[in-house]
């Protein structure tokens, strides 16, 4: 990586896709990151009677934040706008209302700062992390593991990524949300099933795994996430001990399921790139601070022969600094957009725009 200057780059990170307000001040010097301010402000109070993101609700909250988090950000870094280098804004994909805000603040203050603007694709910033946390070296292989996203992708470079496999129906953490959901459990879901998990007993339902033994590297949740609705109809009234087991057994069905799926995209990656002295495999989204799902990747790449990152929990959900951090990578890279003031916000944007969508995909995997 080479920067166009030989001294640190600094940027301002704006995050506003989903339920989090965030923004971040992140350096790069000699292509080391260092996060100077991380400031995420979340909207789970807002939400949680809903039982899930209210798009509208969520674009307001941004609205009325967004302004205070910024000013929070540059005050934690020391910093004012004229020590900027460039500003960063995730511009997708999300819920647009989101996006706009977003999008939109950064466009002002790069106006009236002078500064340069690098719309950033918010899966990119998931991809990205690792570098900044680890330092990890492209090639890699990513597993992105999100409320909207159930990906494997492979990492070759900034702006340079091939989708392996993908949900044909649910992303994984939509399935953990929406079980958590008719379970009764409080939002966020994923959380809330995993700490219910943890005094369950994970033998006790035979739930399936979905695409278990086929050739493809594809995932499957929608039928799981069915299995659980009538287990749970079978028990009705569900007692509390009933509920933990259900998460017991719901979360270890995930991760048999994520063992053997994942497995064929390892194999793959160790075939075609077989001189790598460190292979690696990256996960990333807000299901990466599953500690279950994390200790069976562990088990998983150890098999393999690879090596697992995993960022911290605080950096897989959604945050301003991996969106500041793909910024620079992209300034630095030369991949900044010239006519950024002009870039509209994306619902959907997919890492591999070559990638075609598969048939069956659920509303939200679409995105991917």
């Amino acid at each position: 990586m080479t920067t166009h200057c030989n001294r640190p780059l600094y940027a301002l990170g704006i995050e506003t896709s989903c339920d989090e307000t965030s923004a971040a001040v992140v350096a790069l010097d000699d292509g080391s990151g260092d996060i100077l301010s991380n400031v995420v402000l979340s909207q789970i109070a807002e939400h949680s009677a809903f039982g899930g993101v209210v798009p509208e609700i969520a674009a307001r909250a941004h609205v009325e934040a967004l302004d205070g988090v910024i000013r929070a950000a540059l005050d934690d870094a020391g910093m004012e706008l004229s020590g900027l280098d460039l500003v960063s804004a995730t511009a997708g994909p999300g819920l647009i209302g989101g996006l706009i805000v977003g999008l939109m603040t950064g466009k002002a203050i790069a106006a009236a700062s002078g500064l340069p603007l690098v719309p950033v694709n918010h899966l990119e910033a998931h991809a990205l992390t690792a570098r900044l946390t680890n330092g990890t070296a492209f090639p890699y292989l990513l597993l992105l593991v999100s409320g909207g996203h159930t990906q494997v992708v492979l990492v070759r470079g900034v702006g340079n990524y091939e989708r392996w496999a993908t949900t044909i129906d649910d992303a994984l953490g939509e399935a953990f949300d929406k079980t958590a959901k008719l379970l009764g459990l409080p939002y966020p879901g994923g959380p809330a099933v995993e700490d219910a998990a943890v005094k369950g007993d994970a033998g006790r339902f035979a739930l399936p795994r979905p695409l278990r033994g086929e050739e493809r590297p594809d995932f499957s949740f929608s039928g799981l996430k069915t299995a659980v609705r009538q287990k749970a109809n079978e028990l009705a009234p569900v007692t509390e001990q009933d509920i933990r087991d259900i998460c017991a057994s719901f979360q270890q069905a995930i991760v048999d399921t994520l063992t053997e799926r994942i497995g064929k995209s390892l194999m793959r990656f160790r075939g075609e790139f077989a001189g790598i002295t460190e292979p690696t495999l990256v996960v990333a989204g807000g299901v990466a601070a599953n500690k279950t799902i994390r200790g069976s990747l562990e088990t998983l790449c150890a098999a393999h022969g690879m090596r697992l990152v995993a960022p911290p929990p605080a950096l897989c959900s959604d945050n301003g600094a991996m969106i500041a951090w793909a910024g620079l990578e992209r300034f630095a890279a030369g991949l900044a957009d010239d006519d950024a003031l002009s870039f509209a916000p994306r619902p959907r944007w997919p890492l591999d725009e070559f990638a075609i969508p598969l048939v069956g995909h659920g509303k939200r995997g679409a995105k991917a």
